[in-house]
């Protein structure tokens, strides 16, 4: 009979949906749920089976008013009558859930989740916007993420209501508010978990809009990771939790010290490499650098040379005619009778000769004074002694032209006694000084 009543029972009537609250509530270890839905002029039994209880998204407890689905059925070992719960929604969530779905769909059909007007999240934020309760705990959970993540970060609170009739306006006017202001990089719109009543003013028109028309990027982090609300759709980039939206926004920061350290290496490196590549050219160019000092000692000992080498050729010279003249005096002597009529011109040549090498000599000393005055008027610290001044150019080249220097150009002056860097004011050509004056 209890069987053929269940057949009955469960053959007449359709899955349908029941609406009571709950009470009796027993847990099994098992997993399966046994209570009971009452309302003002009845109750009955029910039992939900431990697959069917695990998707419920709640923790079920006395008291909540609830939608059930169930299949109208006896339990045949007791005769009871009860009915088997496929699945459940908080009481009234049905309406939300249709309202939930027409507003996905128009705002999808507008273009508010479509990926290209998604704005783009700055890289390193400098100033973060917080819009959230002042009192709500994911609030404080996100204050203490941004802070071990990145302390140095400036964070901007814009308080408002996340739950309640007035919560959906208040969140607009937040959102607006911050775009005027335009005072942060990156907003985070937060709130903790909680059902669909407690989050539905995240699924509230004026909220869509408002992300939608934001002139800053914006991360939804509302509810826990199996909650949705449109704001989620329409905003710039979803986290699945409050806190997980404070570490999307620091991401690049929290990663930022071992990408220095590692940028710090490379600056090391190449600066290794430049500083060595340049001593090894500055040891190349020290090897050709001669100082003038040098170059004048240099030309000073090829001076003593050619002059021993002019002395040694003189006096070799003097001694050839010397000893031809004293062969010539021996064929004299032996040729007196027919050279005394001779004699005055032999002494005449000789008063010649005297005057010749006399001639000879000082011409080569003058030669010889000549040139070294002339090396001496080519040493350089002479010169700078007598208020000269040699110019170089930023390349370190000698300036001999003032068409060589531009205005502005740096250069380095060597005096006497020092050197002077200064900037060239003006220039201009001899040409140009003469038609002056």
């Amino acid at each position: 009979m209890n069987r053929l009543t269940r057949q009955t029972l469960e053959q007449v009537f359709p899955l349908l949906w029941v609406t009571g609250e709950i009470s009796n509530l027993i847990r099994a270890t098992s997993g399966h749920v046994y209570f009971t839905l009452k309302d003002n002029a009845a109750q009955a039994r029910c039992v939900m089976f431990r697959t069917r209880a695990q998707i419920i998204p709640w923790r079920l407890e006395n008291g909540q008013q609830v939608e059930a689905r169930a299949l109208v059925s006896l339990y045949e070992p007791r005769g009871d009558f009860q009915l088997n719960i496929e699945t459940m929604r908080r009481a009234g969530l049905g309406r939300l859930f249709e309202e939930f779905s027409r507003l996905k769909q128009q705002l999808e059909m507008e273009g508010l989740f479509a990926a290209e007007r998604k704005k783009s999240l700055p890289r390193l934020p400098n100033r973060i916007g917080i819009i959230s309760s002042p009192q709500a705990a994911a609030l404080q959970d996100v204050l203490s993420t941004l802070n071990r993540r990145a302390p140095h970060l400036a964070i901007v609170l814009y308080p408002t209501l996340v739950q309640g009739e007035m919560a959906a306006k208040g969140i607009a006017q937040a959102i607006i508010s911050a775009g005027h202001r335009n005072e942060c990089d990156l907003l985070l719109l937060v709130r903790g978990g909680g059902s669909i009543e407690d989050l539905w003013a995240f699924n509230e028109e004026i909220v869509a809009y408002a992300i939608a028309r934001s002139t800053l990027p914006i991360i939804s982090g509302v509810g826990h990771e199996t909650d949705t609300t449109i704001a989620d759709f329409v905003a710039d980039l979803r986290a699945p939790t409050p806190t997980a939206a404070a570490e999307l926004a620091t991401q690049n920061w929290h990663g930022m010290p071992q990408k220095i350290i590692d940028l710090s290496q490379k600056l090391n490196s190449a600066m290794q490499y430049r500083i060595s590549r340049d001593q090894q050219r500055l040891d190349h160019i020290a090897l050709r650098l001669t100082h003038p000092a040098n170059n004048l000692k240099r030309r000073q000992d090829q001076m003593h040379l050619l002059g021993s080498q002019i002395n040694t050729a003189l006096t070799s010279y003097l001694r050839i005619r010397h000893e031809h003249i004293s062969r010539l005096a021996m064929r004299f002597n032996r040729l007196a009778p027919r050279v005394e009529s001779r004699q005055g011109e032999l002494a005449l040549l000789e008063q010649r000769l005297a005057a010749t090498k006399n001639r000879f000599f000082l011409q080569a000393r003058s030669a010889l004074d000549t040139l070294s005055k002339a090396l001496e008027h080519l040493n350089p610290h002479d010169t700078l002694a007598r208020g000269f001044a040699i110019v170089r150019n930023e390349q370190g080249e000698v300036v001999s032209h003032a068409s060589g220097l531009q205005t502005g150009n740096q250069i380095a002056v060597e005096l006497a006694t020092g050197h002077v860097t200064a900037k060239v004011l003006t220039t201009s050509s001899s040409e140009e000084r003469l038609k002056k004056h």
